[in-house]
Formats: structure tokens, sequence, C-alpha cells
């Protein structure tokens, strides 16, 4: 849980790239299908590598890190599937998201109901959890959505999903600061030697 407190820069950063990307899909709503390919790939493969990133942290400290780490190759495979397919159809975009968000969606549940006992808030992580199966599970059920529809989704998604890891990021950070506050005895705080 400590390295989990430590890096919470990392989930900042995937949560502001999940942010960047909602709010570029809202921006161009009329985006051709290799630029919406290019740019789900690009987020994927990022955040797939911080994901990577923290698993090998947690592997370091001693810590269950596969949850994380199959988080981070879901999410590179994605990535690298929508860049060497740009020609696909949009079913099978679709396909490829839903997959990808119904595998990190499930991971993050699993991740929060192993964290409930160590952290406060863990719940963020649940609900963003909750959010990547639900949108995957949208997208299965509606796989003949138009393009303009599936742009309104990913990008409401990314930015829901950008605004809970953010808001996970600060209550981790806060929490760190709290671990690492020097204790006080009977008021008195004691001074290194």
């Amino acid at each position: 849980m400590n390295t989990l407190a430590q890096n919470w820069w990392a989930l900042m950063v995937r949560g502001f790239l999940a942010l960047a990307f909602g709010l570029l899909a809202w921006a161009w709503p009329g985006m051709t299908l290799f630029v919406l390919i290019v740019l789900f790939g690009a987020y994927a493969f990022a955040d797939g590598i911080f994901a990577l990133v923290s698993a090998v942290r947690r592997a370091r400290a001693h810590e269950r890190w596969w949850p994380v780490a199959l988080e981070g190759i879901f999410g590179i495979a994605a990535g690298v599937v929508t860049f060497f397919v740009p020609a696909a159809a949009a079913i099978t975009l679709l396909v490829v998201i839903a997959a990808w968000a119904l595998s990190t969606g499930v991971l993050e549940v699993v991740a929060a109901i192993r964290l409930r006992k160590q952290v406060k808030g863990e719940w963020l992580l649940a609900l963003s959890g909750i959010l990547s199966v639900a949108f995957g599970v949208l997208l299965i059920m509606r796989p003949g959505a138009g393009l303009l529809a599936l742009v309104w989704l990913i990008a409401a998604y990314t930015v829901a999903y950008g605004v809970v890891m953010i808001a996970l990021s600060i209550r981790l950070r806060r929490l760190g600061r709290k671990v690492s506050a020097p204790t006080t005895l009977g008021g008195v705080t004691p001074q290194p030697a």
C-alpha cells in the first residue's frame, strides 16, 4: 500500500491522459476513424506503460503486482492492435475498446477489493473499474452505433475515468504524506540524533 501512495503521481498522469483524450474527442467529434484509432491507440499504450511501471515498483516492494501488470499488458496490447490495424472497420475498434475496458475494469475492481482494508477511498478505484466495465458492456450491446456516437461515448468514459483517477491520486498523495509525517510523543516531535 505504501508503494501505491508513493506512486500517486502515476495515477494522476493516467488521469490527465484520460481527461485530455476525452476532451480532444469532444472538441473534434467529426474526426475520421483513422484519427480516432491513433488517439485511442496512443492513450491505451501510454496508460499500459504507466500501469506496467507501477507493477514493477509494486513487485520490488514485494506487494501484489500481477493485477496491475495484467492491466498494463492489456493496455499496451490494445494500443498495438489499433496501430497495426488502422484500416479496420469501426466494429473491430469497438471490440478492441470493449475488451480493453472490460479487462481493465475487472482488474481495477479486484485491486479495490484487495485494498479496502488498507486505503480509505478505495471506492474511487472500484468506481473507475465499474465505469470501465459499464462502458465495455455498453459497446458490446450497441455495436452498430455510429462513429459520432462512439466518439461521444469514448469521450464521456475517458473524461469520467480521468476525473476519478485524478481524485484517487490526490487521496493517495494525502495518505502518503500522513504515513511519512513524523509522529509525536506526548506533543513533542522526535528529533534525529
